[in-house]
């Protein structure tokens, strides 16, 4: 974590959010004595809106259907075709 005085804080305040905005924290001292603290802010993750698709995706009628014997002795067998 990197710190800086006051001073320095003050004149390079863009410098410093854009370290910030990178990651990293920042201490600010006042003759060497930490007093405060710059990091970056989390920020929640958006809840899922269900429904977001609706309209988009069509699922057929027939999804569910067993497949067919042939192709269904692919997926049991353990050979590789």
């Amino acid at each position: 974590m990197a710190s800086v005085n006051i001073h320095e804080a003050k004149t390079h305040l863009s410098q410093l959010l854009e370290r910030v905005e990178a990651g990293e924290e920042i201490t600010i001292a006042r003759a060497g004595k930490p007093i405060a603290r710059l990091a970056p802010l989390l920020t929640p993750k958006k809840a899922f809106a269900f429904g977001v698709l609706r309209d988009r995706i069509r699922i057929a009628e027939d999804f569910d259907t067993p497949l067919p014997e042939d192709m269904l002795e692919l997926f049991e067998s353990k050979e590789q075709p």
